[in-house]
């Protein structure tokens, strides 16, 4: 199994208000050896927030095909036609593929 992490810094103030954007159902539940989205929330930062958007994926190649999709590509789409939008809330974005390597869960 992988997570794919976008951490994306937002302007201060926007992280709770841009969380569900991220979490709507799609047609990203419909990829094969794809597992989830986890949306965490940051707001200890004193300039902005910062989410970090975690897909978890079978592996690497199940995710390299939704990312080289259309439906991808058209959830991606800027409403500037690709110009970057100085109204958006957005600062900076990083994607971070990893290997989960070791886990634990609760006992019952």
């Amino acid at each position: 199994m992988i997570t794919v992490t976008n951490r994306i810094q937002l302007k201060k103030g926007m992280g709770e208000k841009m969380a569900p954007m991220f979490a709507k159902p799609g047609p990203l539940q419909n990829y094969e050896g794809f597992q989830k989205v986890e949306v965490l929330v940051s707001t200890q930062f004193e300039d902005y927030d910062e989410l970090s958007v975690m897909m978890y994926w079978d592996n690497e190649d199940a995710f390299e095909v939704w990312r080289s999709s259309d439906d991808f590509k058209n959830s991606h789409k800027r409403s500037s036609g690709g110009e970057p939008d100085p109204n958006s809330p957005v600062i900076t974005s990083q994607i971070v593929i990893a290997k989960v390597a070791a886990s634990i869960a609760r006992s019952k």
